[in-house]
This record gives C-alpha cells, sequence and structure tokens, in this order.
C-alpha cells in the first residue's frame, strides 16, 4: 500500500511558474513509474506528464517545452516544475505511482489567471 501526498498548486498569473511535489509513504520500495494528471471540470483526467524507474520522461504535447518531470527514488518522490504557465494549464493536478498496481494522491489545484 502507498499513501501519496502532493503539495506545491496554488495561484499563478500567466507566465509564472509552480513546482508541483508528491511523497509516497508505505510500502514505497517498488515504486516503477510516477507521473502528474490533470482533470478539469467536466473532463477527464489527462496524462501531463510521466517518469520511469530509469528516469525516461514522457510529456503531453500541450507541455513540452514549459514542463519538467523528475524523481528522487531514494525520498519516493516525484516533481512538476512548470514554467511559462497559460490559463489552460488551470486544472487540480494529481500524482499517480505504480507499485503492483496505481496509486493516485487527493490532488492539488493549479489556477493560472490571465
Amino acid at each position: 500500500q502507498l499513501q501519496l501526498v502532493e503539495s506545491g498548486g496554488g495561484l499563478v498569473q500567466t507566465g509564472g511558474s509552480l513546482r508541483l511535489s508528491c511523497t509516497a509513504s508505505g510500502n514505497r520500495y517498488s515504486i516503477l513509474d510516477m507521473g502528474w494528471y490533470r482533470q478539469t471540470p467536466g473532463n477527464q483526467r489527462e496524462l501531463v506528464a510521466s517518469i520511469t524507474l530509469g528516469l525516461r520522461p514522457n510529456y503531453a504535447d500541450s507541455v513540452k517545452g514549459r514542463f519538467t518531470i523528475s524523481r528522487d527514488n531514494a525520498k519516493s518522490t516525484v516533481f512538476l516544475q512548470m514554467n511559462s504557465l497559460k490559463p489552460e494549464d488551470t486544472a487540480v493536478y494529481y500524482c499517480k505511482m505504480y507499485s503492483v498496481r496505481d496509486y493516485w494522491g487527493r490532488g492539488t489545484q493549479v489556477t493560472v489567471s490571465s
């Protein structure tokens, strides 16, 4: 079992930056992929970025060149550095980690004002 806790969301102006963090607790010794998803009201949750245990990242086209995902395996933490934020990035951001099955955090709100 894993418990995930996200932090770092908030309100920022267009062009600003935020850094999200998500740390796992519990049986965290077999975590493979980590990732960030986001969801807006009435829409499905969508992949923002993911990173494998071997540190290979994958990004949604909409965030390439602006967002960077990274992880600290020793601390069971995944980060999402978000730069050049746009109003369309406004969403609830969820952390996901895979260890035998998917585990999700409870989400953190990111609001980008125009």
